[in-house]
């Protein structure tokens, strides 16, 4: 069986497992699973069976990994670990399901086992039209000015903001798009009924209600200083752009920053006070990495939307209705335009089955006719328009 494909129950309860048996982004579990089931890799962890090493990876490396990950194997009880998600309103998001981000592929053997969610919105739906934005803790008043400001405005425009829930430029840049009415993606480093920050206990809250909480870590997994750098390859895979904020020479932001370059995604870093230690990474991002110079909201949609986009457009990327092909269309027809309906509804009254339905409504969002309302869908009214106008561009 194909990684990418939908997976059966067997292969979803031993990727859950699997996420609390290797570290994220290890080469060597990644090569198994491109190479076998998720089922018989797990099976063969448990019972201790033999497993050779993957393609690429070097025996001596796999030899030391293989012990370590059948020690946690023994201990690990895949369903209590699905069980405590579930009290916890987090859900497991496989490779192939709908709501898996097609953008962390690229990853190839370091893309997730399976990826921890929790919150109303759709996470790939989330991400289709975003941008990743990072910069320091210990941020300066200009700089949490900025990412607020930023992160604002292209809500404004229609994108979400993702970023990895940190003090600092992180919080800032959550903030403002929730501030904005878009969605934000938070990327932690820890289980999803953790709150780390402590601080953003609130912020996380919010963000679940109206946005996406992420990781690769099971629930009850502490934070550690190489979780932070692990899932900032995450935050950097799942946008088409990534903007640095503020920046300290050796950083987190940095890191991110490599992590986009690698991946050939946009860098754009804004300019600090050439006095500012802060603002040195950025700096160097524009002399030395190619990075482009964004001061405002319009500056980064110029770089990552769509051909076409107005940057100076409310609303972003807006196709008109006659060039929607017949199916989204009927999905379009379907979808309310006061509350919400859900996906079965919608899937029912478009002649669907839910996972074509999904994929179209995911589409449509993209679009600019669709958005997530509660734990429904509904069309979006372009501002200007009233609740029952015709949806136009």
């Amino acid at each position: 069986m194909s990684p990418d494909d939908s997976a059966t129950s067997e292969d979803a309860v031993a990727r859950a497992a699997l996420t609390a048996v290797a570290e994220p982004g290890d080469p060597a579990m990644g090569g198994l699973l491109a190479a076998r089931s998720p089922a018989e890799v797990w099976s063969a962890l448990r019972a201790g069976a033999p497993l050779g090493a993957p393609p690429g990876c070097r025996d001596e490396a796999f030899r030391t990994r293989l012990p370590r990950w059948r020690a946690r194997a023994r201990a690990i009880d895949a369903d209590t670990l699905l069980t405590l998600a579930g009290e916890h309103g987090v859900r497991l998001v496989l490779p192939g399901d709908p709501e898996w981000p097609s953008q962390l592929d690229p990853l190839a053997e370091r893309r997730p086992y399976a990826l921890w969610v929790r919150g109303a919105h759709d996470l790939r739906n989330a991400c289709l039209r975003s941008v990743s934005m990072v910069g320091s803790r210990a941020a300066s008043g200009y700089g949490l000015h900025v990412a607020a400001e930023l992160s604002y405005s292209l809500a404004g425009r229609g994108w979400s903001v993702v970023s990895g829930g940190a003090y600092g430029i992180d919080g800032a840049a959550h903030r403002g798009a929730l501030a904005g009415g878009a969605a934000t993606v938070v990327v932690l480093a820890c289980g999803l009924d953790i709150s780390y920050p402590r601080g953003h206990e609130r912020l996380f809250a919010e963000a679940a209600a109206r946005g996406v909480l992420v990781s690769e870590y099971p629930p009850g997994t502490p934070p550690t200083r190489r979780s932070f750098l692990v899932r900032n390859r995450l935050i950097a895979a799942l946008t088409p752009g990534t903007v640095v904020v503020e920046a300290g020479a050796r950083s987190g932001a940095m890191n991110t920053a490599a992590h986009a370059r690698e991946l050939c995604r946009v860098l754009m870093a804004v300019p600090g006070p050439v006095t500012s230690a802060l603002s040195v990474g950025c700096h160097r991002l524009l002399r030395d990495c190619q990075a482009v110079c964004v001061t405002d909201a319009s500056d980064v949609v110029e770089q990552v939307g769509p051909i076409g986009a107005d940057p100076g457009g409310g609303e972003g990327v807006r196709l008109e209705e006659d060039l929607l092909d017949d199916t989204a269309k009927r999905v379009l027809a379907a979808l309310p335009s006061r509350g919400s309906a859900g996906v079965a509804g919608i899937a029912a009254g478009s002649g669907l089955d839910p996972e074509s339905a999904l994929r179209r409504l995911g589409l449509l969002a993209a679009a600019g006719y669709a958005e997530r309302a509660g734990a429904g869908w509904r069309r979006r009214t372009p501002a200007g328009e009233g609740p029952g106008d015709r949806v136009r561009g």
